[in-house]
């Protein structure tokens, strides 16, 4: 739909308490929490039904935080920053659950909890991957520093909680065995550049990578053959690459200020660009019933997309007043929570905008 972007009445308002800028938001598993890591070196808690902030903010890093993870439970928080630690907080309580877990000798650039919520991984510009206990902070293994060859820029789970899966500024992907770290198989490569993002299928049968080097890739998790071979589809990096919760579909973001979406099976295109935004895309994500897709761009605003047709649903969501990083649906896909370099998370409705 066309038209000039609005500011919906008071249905939202900025979440403020954030001295600097959002660098990541997400949801709890039960869709009641907000997490949020910002480059004030804090995690804050928010309640979502109101907005408001839980608790003092959660202190402990030293540098910018650039990513959080909730535990499968919705207990405990992960965090990993640019002071090269890893914490884990107590959500009901705001504390942090023992001492910052110490390794890495780079900033942490992403961090998950497995399925069982009984371990944290980590991924670092160190070139490591590293595996944790999360109830202890101990490592249980970690990859040599020679395996990746540059910065580890994303990790994922396998659904099933037996392998992991990372993707390097190295241009590959590897998948580990996630009891040993020991790799399962060889690099997977086709990448020209950095790979930005990893996510999994929810039955684990297919890896799709983003990267710098402007294509979107689908691999067959357990040879790591390539899925078709697609062309370069952005003439700068593809920012990000998320998987429908039934596995059948991709939605893709870049600087070209489009979405793209994919069939998952074959890579191939879906209908023509999502257009609408007016400068760089750097978030996507879908609903948790998979039938909308939202989007967070450089020019401030949020859109909704309906995920079968490509169109847009109503008009761009105006609010924030710097670029939105990060983008995330609450489990019940009503709200969709956003983190803006304006130092706000907001909140906004699904249906109104």
């Amino acid at each position: 739909m066309s038209g000039l972007p609005i500011r919906w009445p008071s249905t939202s308002h900025a979440i403020r308490g954030h001295t600097y800028g959002v660098r990541f938001v997400a949801f709890s598993p039960d869709g009641r929490t907000i997490a949020s890591g910002s480059d004030d070196n804090t995690i804050r808690l928010w309640e979502t039904q109101k907005g408001t902030a839980i608790g003092e903010p959660l202190l402990g890093h030293t540098a910018s935080v650039r990513t959080v993870a909730f535990s499968p439970d919705g207990s405990q928080i992960a965090s990993g920053s640019d002071d090269t630690s890893i914490r884990i907080w107590d959500v009901e309580t705001g504390t942090a659950i023992g001492s910052p877990i110490m390794g890495h000798t780079d900033r942490v650039r992403s961090v998950a909890f497995s399925p069982d919520g009984r371990r944290i991984m980590s991924g670092s510009d160190d070139k490591t991957i590293r595996m944790w206990d999360a109830h202890t902070g101990v490592e249980i293994w970690k990859t040599s520093p020679d395996l990746h060859e540059d910065g580890v820029a994303c990790v994922a789970f396998f659904p099933n909680g037996k392998q992991v899966v990372s993707g390097s500024a190295d241009h590959t992907i590897r998948v580990w065995d996630s009891k040993t770290g020991e790799a399962t198989s060889d690099p997977i490569r086709g990448h020209d550049n950095e790979v930005y993002s990893v996510a999994m299928s929810s039955n684990g049968q297919w890896i799709v990578s983003s990267s710098h080097d402007g294509t979107i890739r689908v691999w067959h998790a357990e040879t790591g053959d390539a899925i078709g071979q697609p062309p370069r589809i952005y003439d700068g990096p593809a920012t990000w690459a998320a998987i429908s919760p039934d596995g059948r579909y991709i939605a893709s973001c870049s600087d070209d200020n489009t979405i793209r979406l994919w069939e998952t099976r074959t890579g191939a295109a879906i209908g023509k660009p999502l257009t609408g935004h007016t400068d760089w895309v750097w978030a996507v994500t879908f609903s948790a019933d998979g039938s909308r897709i939202a989007s967070g761009s450089h020019d401030m605003s949020i859109r909704i997309w309906d995920a079968e047709t490509g169109e847009a649903i109503d008009v761009p969501i105006v609010g924030h007043t710097d670029r939105v990083r990060s983008v995330a649906f609450s489990a019940d896909g009503r709200r969709i929570v956003s983190g803006s370099s304006d130092r706000t998370v907001r909140m906004w409705d699904v249906q109104t905008g």
